[in-house]
């Protein structure tokens, strides 16, 4: 049985469907609302703002691509050397301040989907109500808070770098969760500290067409500002289903006690996930330093991933020269003898053969690299950067690291050079 190296690596993305039924329930509520608020004559207000990117990319391996994200089906590499879709996005946010306490977000992004069209689809669409100054409850699709820059991770004219570094933020790079948060900021001597707490759910379809579930997402997330300085921690927790491998784990099972006890260690049908993440960074005007680390635990085949990077820039004037270092390594089996052949009739024999070839396939397409990335960002128009980025990934022996659509002459390990050219903006 074939089993594609990326499905493991799935995440979730918005279906068109459930985008459009989060559109029309906000758009019912923004009229009663609008209604209630026009019987005590407070006047709602409207404004649309945007957002893009226009990026290439040029990757020198040509067995494998590098992608936008874990699920698109290709990137820069094997598909094409230079590729626009890796960071190529466009977004526009409608926000509608109803009331002194009622406001409602939508926003729709189009950029690469995982059926390789750029249809768009809702990111955010939410309404939120402030209980007070300080404390607010929203509802609706709304951003998934688990890293440091998660609120404006898709905004590049926002963020020092052409990306967020994929060895951090691919460990959850689902972008909106389907639920409802609470949060919740206070000030004493000189700090601010906001805190948040988001329940929710995500389904999305994967590049095969299979689909894939989280249910039970819990995000825990806290961020404490003092000057220049914000201090960034959160936990996530969530229970993850992939459709498509049911079928293979279900075959192990087929082979007794043996086979039960490697798809019980090994699959991820409902399986408990969770994730710590920190984050630092110190930004005075002139220069700035910032980092995150991460670590995803789970009992699946993917193993627990540990994640981290730290960059830096200093500004001249409109000129911003950055650094960034990276590592990602999962910490789990990168292969298993898998089913024991001895004394299987020949037919079963090389069944059981190729679910251990399609299981050590999956094992070993765990990510695992160091990456080093130097760039400039140029803001040379209001509301406009030009970045260019040049990028080394060194894989680890064996590993695939970050690349996706891996084909049969892909070697395991060794090196990678990326170039990256981007003009980020936002309107």
């Amino acid at each position: 049985m074939r089993v594609e190296i990326g499905i493991f690596k799935a995440r979730f993305a918005q279906g068109l469907m459930m985008g459009k039924l989060l559109i029309a329930a906000v758009v019912a509520v923004l009229v009663c609302v609008t209604s209630a608020g026009a019987q005590v004559d407070e006047t709602p207000n409207f404004s649309i703002n945007g957002f893009g990117t226009l990026g290439v990319v040029y990757s020198d391996e040509d067995q494998a691509d590098f992608a936008s994200n874990l699920f698109v089906p290709d990137g820069a590499g094997y598909t094409r050397e230079w590729s626009p879709e890796v960071d190529s996005v466009l977004g526009l946010q409608l926000t509608a301040n109803l009331t002194p306490r009622f406001t409602g977000i939508l926003q729709v992004v189009s950029e690469q989907r995982y059926d390789g069209t750029y249809t768009p689809a809702v990111e955010w669409a939410n309404l939120r109500f402030d209980i007070t100054q300080d404390l607010s409850v929203r509802a609706g699709r709304m951003v998934q808070p688990s890293f440091m820059v998660s609120e404006y991770r898709k905004v590049r004219y926002a963020t020092p770098w052409i990306r967020p570094p994929k060895e951090v933020y691919d460990m959850i790079p689902v972008t909106n969760v389907d639920g409802i948060d609470v949060s919740y900021s206070f000030r004493f001597n000189g700090f601010t500290n906001s805190l948040r707490a988001l329940y929710g759910t995500t389904d999305a379809k994967i590049p095969d067409g299979s689909e894939a579930h989280a249910r039970d997402i819990v995000i825990l997330s806290n961020t404490l500002e003092w000057g220049a300085a914000t201090l960034f921690v959160s936990y996530s927790r969530y229970r993850l289903k992939i459709e498509a491998l049911n079928p293979f784990f279900d075959a192990f099972r087929q082979f007794g006690a043996g086979g039960e006890a490697i798809a019980d260690r090994y699959d991820v049908d409902g399986k408990r996930f969770e994730m710590m993440g920190f984050g630092l960074r110190y930004d005075p005007g002139e220069w700035f330093v910032m980092g995150e680390w991460a670590r995803l635990n789970s009992r699946s085949f993917i193993g627990d991933v540990e994640g981290w990077y730290i960059t830096g820039g200093y500004r001249f004037g409109k000129v911003t020269p950055y650094m960034t270092l990276a590592r990602v390594k999962a910490q789990g089996n990168t292969s298993d003898p898998g089913l024991s052949l001895a004394g299987l009739p020949p037919a079963q024999a090389a069944q059981a053969a190729g679910l251990n070839a399609g299981l050590n396939q999956i094992l070993g397409s765990a990510a695992r690299q160091k990456s080093m990335s130097v760039g400039v960002r140029w803001d040379f128009f209001r509301n406009a950067a030009l970045k260019v980025q040049y990028q080394y990934l060194d894989l680890d022996k064996g590993s695939p690291g970050v690349l996706t659509n891996i084909q049969p002459g892909f070697k395991p390990g060794g090196s990678v050079n990326l170039f990256s050219a981007a003009i980020d903006f936002v309107f």
